[in-house]
C-alpha cells in the first residue's frame, strides 16, 4: 500500500531591502579612485615590470557584463571608500540581535503576515545562506526566538542555491509530520565578502533578505498560496567559484586580506558549465512530473547574469530573460545570492491564476542546482 502524504504549499513571502543604494556611477568611481592610488603607490614596481598596473572599471563594462545597473547594500560609505573598499558594520554585544538575525526577521514577519500566520504558529526555522554571521549558536535559532516561534532551527548553506536546497527540506519535514509550518530565511550580507578591489568582480553582489512560509495544504484556505508539485536538487563539485573564509585560518597563519579568503570564481568557466547543467535540471524535473517546459507559465530563475538566464531559458521555451516568462530583478538588486530566484518570486507571482505553473530554480557554487515547480491554487 502506497503512503500518502499531505500536500505542501508555500503560503507567504517576504523581503528586507536595505535603504542605501549604490549605482553603477557610484561603484565605478570609488574602483577607479582605488586603482589611481594603487597604481600611484606601486608606480616603480610598475614601471619596472613587476607589479601589475589595476585597469579602471566602467559602467559600460559593468551592464554588459552582467545587466546590474545598481544593487542594495546595508552600509555604503566603507564600500565607496577608495582607502577601505568594504562595508563598515559597528560589532554588537551578545546580548544584542545580530545584524543577520535582525534582517531574516524582518524579513519573515513580512511572510508570516502575507500567510496570515503568527510567530507561535511556526514550528520550523531554516536559515540558508552562501555566508553565515558566525559558527554558532545558529542563526536559524536566534531568529526562531525573536520571532517566538516554536520547534527547532538549524542553519544550513549550498551557497547561491541555498533557498532551493531549504525549500526541499522544509517541505519534506512537512510531508513526513515533523512540522506544520516552516519558516525559510535568507539572509544576504554579500557585502561583506564580495572583493570590491577586483575588477572582475567588484559590481556583482547586492544584500537583501528574502523569506518564505511553508505550511501543509490542509492549513491554508483553499485558493491561496502555491503547491508544491515537486522539487529536485543536485551538485557537482567544481573549484570554479569559491570562498576560503573559514575557522581554520587562524591555525593556518593566514593574512586576512589574502584574495581567495573573499568571493573568487573563473567567470566564464561558470557560465559555460552551468548554463547547460541548469537547463537540463529543469527540463528532467518537469519531466518527471509529466510536464513540458511550455506548460509552465513562468521560471523565477537565479539572478547572476542576464546572459546566463537569457541562455537557459531560450534552451527551455525561446523566450527572452526579462520577459513575462523569466523576469529579472538582477538590474535592481545584483546578484543576491541565495535570495535572488526568491525575490523574483516574491515580485513576481501576482498576476498567476488559478492552476499555473511555475518554477524557482537556482544555481551557484558547488555546483549545485535546486529546483521547485508549484502551481497557484
Amino acid at each position: 500500500m502506497q503512503a500518502s502524504f499531505p500536500g505542501v504549499v508555500i503560503s507567504g513571502s517576504g523581503l528586507f531591502r536595505p535603504a542605501d543604494v549604490i549605482t553603477n556611477d557610484e561603484l565605478v568611481t570609488a574602483f577607479n579612485a582605488y586603482a589611481d592610488r594603487q597604481n600611484a603607490l606601486h608606480a616603480d614596481a610598475i614601471a619596472a615590470g613587476t607589479h601589475q598596473a589595476l585597469t579602471h572599471s566602467s559602467v559600460e563594462f559593468i551592464e554588459k557584463a552582467s545587466g546590474i545597473r545598481q544593487r542594495f547594500v546595508l552600509e555604503k560609505s566603507g564600500v565607496l571608500d577608495p582607502a577601505r573598499m568594504y562595508p563598515r558594520f559597528e560589532p554588537r554585544g551578545d546580548d544584542q540581535l545580530s545584524l543577520m538575525a535582525e534582517i531574516a526577521v524582518d524579513a519573515a514577519r513580512q511572510a508570516l503576515a502575507d500567510a496570515g500566520v503568527s510567530g507561535e504558529q511556526v514550528d520550523a526555522v531554516i536559515c540558508a545562506s552562501a555566508n553565515m554571521q558566525r559558527a554558532y549558536p545558529a542563526m536559524a535559532i536566534e531568529i526562531q526566538q525573536a520571532l517566538g516561534a516554536r520547534g527547532f532551527g538549524f542553519d544550513m548553506n549550498v551557497a547561491c542555491s541555498s533557498a532551493t536546497f531549504a525549500i526541499e527540506q522544509a517541505t519534506n519535514a512537512l510531508r513526513c509530520g515533523t512540522a506544520r509550518c516552516v519558516v525559510v530565511v535568507n539572509p544576504e550580507i554579500t557585502s561583506a565578502h564580495l572583493e570590491w578591489r577586483d575588477r572582475d568582480c567588484h559590481f556583482i553582489f547586492g544584500d537583501v533578505c528574502t523569506a518564505l512560509v511553508l505550511q501543509r495544504s490542509d492549513e491554508v484556505p483553499s485558493g491561496r498560496g502555491f503547491e508544491v508539485l515537486g522539487t529536485q536538487l543536485v551538485t557537482q563539485f567544481s573549484n570554479n567559484i569559491r570562498n576560503n573564509f573559514g575557522f581554520m585560518n587562524r591555525a593556518e597563519d593566514r593574512d586576512p586580506k589574502d584574495r581567495d579568503l573573499t568571493f573568487y570564481q573563473e567567470g566564464r568557466k561558470v557560465f559555460k558549465e552551468v548554463v547547460p547543467m541548469a537547463a537540463a535540471h529543469i527540463e528532467a524535473h518537469l519531466a518527471a512530473l509529466s510536464l513540458a517546459p511550455a506548460q509552465v507559465r513562468r521560471f523565477w530563475l537565479h539572478q547572476a547574469n542576464q546572459g546566463m538566464n537569457q541562455l537557459v531559458i531560450k534552451k527551455l521555451v525561446g523566450a527572452d530573460a526579462g520577459s513575462e516568462v523569466a523576469p529579472l530583478i538582477l538590474d535592481r538588486y545584483a546578484n543576491t545570492a541565495s535570495a535572488g530566484s526568491v525575490i523574483a518570486f516574491h515580485e513576481y507571482r501576482g498576476d498567476l491564476q488559478a492552476g499555473d505553473l511555475g518554477v524557482i530554480c537556482s544555481f551557484g557554487a558547488g555546483y549545485s542546482i535546486g529546483s521547485v515547480v508549484v502551481r497557484k491554487r
